[in-house]
């Protein structure tokens, strides 16, 4: 299929969710060719006027959608102000104003964790935190299991709506860029279930890989039970980790 054109949508307000994340609401004329059903995927904010090293390629930033509401015309970004190695996204972010308009890309595809499994295994620093809860949304009253979140402060957490059966870890790591690995360390810290698991994990480009070998190798969880990827990688905008990704996908493959 044909990739969605643009779209030019309209900034109506803006809000700090935490100290370190604040949400943009979208709306304007063109958001009502959004299809709905797209929390979680992911869209792309454009910035043409933005240095670009290849002439007929854009400077694009990948977010996700936090939540969207066809009736009032509005869809929900939120955006943590680490882990953007540019600074191109999260900077527009802290100083957009109502009525300020920007093109976005998308939305693509939307991958969840399967709740029908036997146990979850939910996990991810900031950058994942908003399609972390649209997971959130989908789980039954009776899903089991683990979510794992890395925030830069105490201040960074957030109330959650988890099933009883579900155990929450918050993780604090003030420099996520310096790649301590508090969020790898504490996911092999717990007790692994049985029964067969459903994994969605998202993080930095180098824990993800930790990860990897984590669930595949030491836990044996196959291909079908992941949903594995990293958001952004230190030191590397996005453009150098999209790079990286494709080297790496392809070493793995």
């Amino acid at each position: 299929m044909p990739r969605p054109q643009p779209r030019m949508l309209e900034v109506l307000r803006t809000e700090m969710v935490t100290p370190n994340m604040r949400r943009v609401v979208f709306g304007g004329q063109e958001i009502t060719t959004i299809p709905e059903g797209y929390e979680g995927g992911y869209i792309k904010l454009i910035f043409p006027d933005a240095p670009h090293s290849t002439p007929d390629r854009v400077v694009m930033r990948t977010y996700s959608i936090r939540a969207f509401d066809a009736e009032k015309g509005e869809m929900a970004v939120d955006f943590a102000l680490h882990g953007d190695a540019g600074g191109l996204a999260t900077d527009w972010a802290m100083t957009v104003q109502p009525g300020d308009r920007i093109l976005i890309g998308g939305p693509g595809s939307v991958k969840m964790v399967d709740p029908a499994a036997d146990w979850v295994m939910l996990a991810g620093d900031m950058t994942a935190i908003p399609a972390l809860m649209c997971n959130f949304e989908r789980l039954t009253a009776d899903t089991k299991g683990y979510v794992v979140i890395e925030i830069t402060s105490e201040a960074d957490k957030q109330d959650l709506n988890l099933p009883d059966g579900i155990e929450l870890h918050w993780v604090i790591n003030p420099a996520p860029e310096k790649l301590e690995g508090k969020l790898v360390e504490q996911i092999k810290a717990l007790p692994w279930l049985e029964g067969q698991v459903s994994v969605w994990t998202a993080c930095e480009f180098d824990s993800m890989r930790a990860l990897r070998s984590y669930y595949r190798t030491d836990r044996g969880v196959g291909r079908d039970q992941i949903y594995l990827s990293s958001y952004w990688r230190a030191g590397r905008t996005e453009d150098q980790h999209k790079v990286d990704k494709q080297v790496d996908s392809a070493k793995a493959a």
